[in-house]
């Protein structure tokens, strides 16, 4: 028997999206063995979004060194921020990311949650800032129930 993992695929709540329940999208999503289930992130949620939790920030702050003037100045302005923009600063930002989603499985979806702080400029002195952030088995398992998906 082959084993079928589910996939998630997770919009924002942007109008334009289709329902969940989509009758011709649940047909698409379930052909050749695929499970394939859409799921809306939580309401006022930006610590979801990679752009709204950093990426923007940091580039605004490299943009407003720049003082524009005009459009013109200011899309140039926000190029070269963008190109200046350490890579390590984005990497903190897919951090913080993974964190939130940790703490936000922990709520079971929920917006009840602090966005945590992880300390990455010591870790990251200290050489042991990780790629990514390792999740506890069975918060998994927890949330997994909780979405009512089956487990092995």
């Amino acid at each position: 028997m082959e084993l079928i993992e589910t996939i998630l695929i997770q919009q924002d709540n942007a109008r334009p999206h289709i329902h969940e329940f989509d009758a011709k999208f649940l047909e698409e999503a379930s052909k050749d063995g695929f499970d394939i289930h859409l799921v809306f992130q939580p309401p006022n949620s930006p610590d979801l979004n990679v752009l709204d939790l950093g990426f923007f920030r940091a580039i605004q702050t490299l943009q407003y060194q720049q003082a524009p003037k005009n459009v013109d100045e200011l899309v140039s302005a926000v190029m070269r921020a963008f190109e200046e923009l350490p890579s390590e600063r984005l990497e903190n930002v897919f951090l913080t990311l993974q964190a939130c989603m940790i703490e936000i499985m922990k709520v079971n979806g929920g917006i009840g949650y602090k966005v945590p702080h992880i300390g990455k400029g010591g870790l990251m002195r200290d050489g042991n800032l990780p790629t990514q952030l390792q999740c506890d088995h069975n918060l998994v398992e927890s949330v997994l129930a909780h979405l009512h998906i089956g487990g092995n």
